[in-house]
């Protein structure tokens, strides 16, 4: 399908740019997106935007690759499309007809089973918008609160412990705090790889004020840890002994700032005898840390001012909510709250998560941070909504959704922009519960994620570049999103897709009644939700769009009459609870909920890559990303590889009580002796044999937030003997992504497959299998199909009775792709003379020769380190052994060498890290 043209989007050539927002994580950072004859053609970070001042992540610089034609035309979805029977190929219709029958299905369900019957599992990529039509359908037309987010996945453990501690789900500090701040306490967050503009603040921060303190607690000493002055490598899930250790030297000492808290708290003196209980060599020894580290965190903390961020390494756990209040008990203690440098500020996950809260589009919330438990509340959002009542109980969240649809009480369930089949833990369950529920509606962008296979109804929904509407980043600030194209196909607005589906469920369920949906456009609907604000912790009436396109992003709150936002909450020392009392949480210490034990004896740590974001629906596109990971691996201690007789690249096998895997594994110094890391990405659409990462983890939660403990798990790690290998790469820049689509039934022929994109200026695919035994030829067949392997000039070898097969296709002088099946020597100098297109004229059937070592002369690379200008490890070592003076200086001739490190600085940590590495080996 071609992409439609919108006469609302100049058509000729000339060059537009677009002021936008980025649709990853929650920095919220400003993107110029450029523009000509209705496409994305390029992007840029937004000088004006102050969350980022112009600077991007590899990520966020990409954005562009991923709304190309080729994108638009192969991995996109374009138009409705209806499954007749589950597991038949889905048919196209038209838009009526597909909400009609979405319509028909959900009220038909509703009037026989009741409104608890239906459920909607949303996204933190919703604009507020979207996510405030959503709520509103759920709760106040369906009159069910089972609407959740997956930014219950990520974010709602840090929502309840500011509630449990604040009284209020919002934020304290801001992005400019981390310059003001005397020291900086990273715990649970990998800031270079999942926040990495942020993390470029954190590094200027430290060039100008080299006394800056940084601690790093982590399990893993990841990038974000090169740069800490203290480093604590805590044993997973002690995190609440860690911060009541510290309070325990704090009391000892005399550290806390008793006035703050008489004047501003209470409940001290219950917490005072909890940490009694943690005295620093006991609390250190429970870590897995050394006392005088503990003791030397107290004391910078208590120094201030300091500033705490924090993320999934809190958030992710069956104890969530403790850690999380167990972390701002330190900042009320010692008064580090409300001040210039400090707070604790927590590190938002996804783009629009915190709007989502704003807007109550969550099981347990209601708009403007109301509370569904409260009558007072409820009355409230019926009046403003035009409707009797909203619904007192509260809804299921994700996980429970997911229960309740594989016990059979959900039987409608509408999904959309996630992908529950890959992110939500448990995922035998999950796809029980998919394949259980009577009527599943996808409303996705992407046509090709794991959950759209469990689909009867898919929606094409417009996305990044698209949409107009708002985003809320994790420092409060409102920004704009704006389309710089017209959506392709028949995609559209989230927002109008639900207008359009309560318009007839209306029809069906309150006829004759006015609409409650009377919108034409995604700012009557933000003019909505902020009259909900007035009066509330985030008034926005003092905001408007016309404000924020002639004022820029701005943070709440922001009432009427007001001529700024507030950058920092609570400098008064008064809190949003019934006293005005912030409240210290007397929790106590629980250990992971599924400790290590002689079946499982390796703890499964889980976490993000660099240059990949959430499950690689839009950053799978573009095989540029790929560089610096390029297949799935599980990162293994050195020692316990050795104890496992493991090199790089071996297969093992990794189970857990719910499912197994099987997988690459590499060796990693990062990773401590019995901890093992494995990526949140990969799941079925790249790694086959399973259901993807998540087949491992468990879906325990924390009582209070319902976040699942995806952070850790327990799994036993053993070699996996599947002598027969496979591998195969060719260039395909026309149609890599189909091609990608087509290899997954391949992928199902084998226990062990691996398909991802690989490429700089061109695309290409890989695919890498494992079996006990050799391929059927028909397999083999298909897959040389698919990659244009089988055409007559290709060069073959076969030798059935070994099960060995070669084939090698050149071009112009230039390899296009080769297969190696059973033996795979040969792969490293084959991949690096496809890689670098170098000439094979007279190698002819020497292309086809076994072994590792190459007919003629080909570089071997490494990996890739700096994704914006393909610099390799190797290049980087060569040119560090010819430099010398201070860590600063060989950096700095390292990127005016070979530029890596100047452009996005994503890889800057790891140029670091190998600037030591050579100053220590000369």
């Amino acid at each position: 399908m071609r992409v439609r043209s919108d006469d609302s989007f100049a058509q000729d050539p000339v060059l537009r740019t677009t002021p936008s927002t980025c649709c990853y994580c929650g920095v919220g950072c400003g993107v110029i997106i450029e523009s000509a004859d209705g496409r994305i053609t390029g992007v840029h970070g937004d000088a004006a935007h102050p969350a980022n001042f112009g600077r991007l992540c590899s990520k966020g610089n990409s954005l562009h690759k991923s709304a190309t034609e080729s994108v638009l035309t192969q991995a996109r979805l374009l138009q409705p499309m209806h499954r007749a029977s589950r597991g038949s190929e889905p048919e196209p219709l038209s838009w009526g007809e597909a909400l009609d029958l979405a319509a028909d299905r959900f009220a038909e369900t509703v009037r026989r089973h009741g409104s608890d019957s239906v459920g909607f599992y949303v996204s933190g990529q919703f604009l507020t918008e979207d996510y405030y039509v959503f709520n509103k359908l759920a709760k106040g037309l369906l009159q069910t609160n089972n609407i959740d987010s997956n930014s219950r996945l990520c974010m709602s453990s840090a929502v309840a412990g500011y509630k449990l501690t604040l009284g209020a789900d919002a934020p304290p500090p801001c992005y400019d705090d981390i310059a003001m701040a005397a020291t900086l306490f990273l715990v649970g967050a990998n800031t270079a790889f999942a926040h990495p503009v942020l993390f470029r603040r954190i590094e200027d921060a430290k060039r100008a004020n080299p006394r800056l303190r940084i601690v790093v607690v982590d399990p893993r000493r990841t990038d974000t840890a090169e740069i800490a002055d203290l480093f604590l490598p805590i044993a997973p899930g002690t995190d609440v002994v860690l911060f009541h250790g510290m309070l325990h030297v704090l009391l000892w000492e005399g550290l806390v700032d008793s006035a703050f808290i008489a004047r501003c708290t209470t409940g001290f003196d219950a917490l005072k005898e909890r940490v009694r209980e943690f005295p620093p060599r006991d609390a250190a020894q429970l870590c897995g840390i050394s006392e005088a580290d503990l003791v030397r965190a107290a004391h910078w903390f208590a120094q201030g001012p300091t500033l705490s961020l924090y993320c999934q390494g809190l958030n992710q756990s069956a104890d969530g909510t403790a850690k999380n209040a167990a972390l701002i008990n330190l900042h009320l203690a010692t008064g580090q709250i409300g001040k210039p440098g400090a707070g604790p500020l927590s590190l938002t996950g996804q783009p629009n998560a915190m709007g989502g809260r704003e807007v109550g589009a969550m099981a347990n919330l209601a708009s403007a941070h109301r509370d569904l438990g409260k009558v007072a509340d409820r009355t409230e959002i019926a009046r403003l909504w035009g409707v009797d009542s909203v619904p007192s109980q509260t809804g299921l969240t994700a996980v429970e959704m997911f229960e309740a649809a594989a016990a059979g009480t959900i039987k409608a369930l509408w999904i959309a922009c996630t992908n529950p089949a890959q992110s939500l833990p448990e995922q035998k369950l999950v796809r029980r519960a998919l394949e259980r529920v009577q009527f599943v509606v996808l409303q996705e962008a992407f046509a090709a994620t794991a959950t759209a296979h469990y689909a009867d109804l898919l929606l094409p929904a417009s996305t990044w570049g698209e949409k107009e509407g708002t985003v809320t980043n994790s420092e409060r600030r409102i920004s704009r999103v704006r389309a710089a194209v017209p959506a392709p196909g028949e995609a559209r607005a989230d927002w109008r897709i639900g207008v359009n589906f309560a318009h007839r469920l209306e029809e069906r369920l309150r006829p004759g009644k006015p609409s409650l949906f009377r919108y034409d456009t995604p700012e009557e609907i933000w003019n909505e939700h902020r009259e909900s604000t007035r009066g509330r912790d985030l008034d926005i009436t003092g905001l408007s769009y016309s404000f924020l396109e002639t004022h820029g992003p701005q943070q709440w709150p922001f009432p009427d009459g007001a001529i700024a936002g507030s950058a920092r909450l609570y400098a008064n020392g008064i809190f949003p609870t019934p006293d005005g009392r912030a409240r210290f949480a007397d929790v106590g210490y629980k250990p992971s909920a599924e400790p290590r034990d002689a079946r499982y004896p390796f703890s499964l740590l889980t976490g993000r890559l660099r240059d990949q974001w959430h499950g690689m629906s839009r950053t799978g596109t573009i095989p540029q990303l790929f560089g610096h990971a390029p297949e799935p691996a599980i990162e293994m201690h050195p020692g316990d590889m050795e104890r496992l007789g493991l090199a790089d690249g071996d297969l093992v096998r990794v189970r857990s009580r719910r499912g197994e895997l099987l997988i690459q594994a590499r060796a990693s110094e990062q990773i401590s002796r019995t901890h093992t890391f494995l990526p949140m990405h990969w799941g079925e659409e790249f790694l086959g044999g399973a259901e993807g990462v998540n087949t491992l983890t468990l879906r325990q939660f924390c009582p209070q937030s319902k976040q699942p403990e995806l952070k850790h798990a327990a799994v036993d790690i053993e070699r996996a003997h599947l002598p027969w290998r496979l591998v195969a790469m060719a260039w395909l820049p026309e149609r890599a992504l189909q091609a990608q689509q087509q290899l997954r039934v391949s992928m199902r022929e084998f226990p062990f497959a691996v398909c991802v994109p690989f490429g700089t200026d061109r695309t290409g695919v890989l695919f890498r299998a494992a079996a006990l035994q050799p391929a059927a030829a028909s397999v083999l067949a298909q897959i040389e199909n698919v990659l244009n392997l089988d055409s007559v000039d290709a060069l073959r070898y076969a030798d059935a009775r070994r099960g060995r097969t070669r084939t090698v296709r050149v071009c112009e002088d230039r390899m296009q792709g080769f297969l190696l099946g059973g033996e795979i020597d040969s792969e490293p100098w084959m991949r690096e003379w496809l890689l670098q297109q170098a000439p094979v004229r007279g190698l002819g059937a020497q292309l086809l020769q076994p072994g590792a070592v190459a007919p003629g002369v080909v570089a071997l690379r490494s990996r890739q380190v700096c994704s914006c200008f393909d610099v390799s490890e190797s290049s980087i070592r060569e040119t560090l052994a010819q430099t010398e003076g201070t860590a600063a200086q060989r950096l700095a001739s390292l990127q005016g060498t070979l530029r890596c490190g100047t452009n996005c600085g994503s890889c800057v940590p790891e140029l670091q890290r190998l600037v030591r590495r050579s100053m220590a080996d000369a």
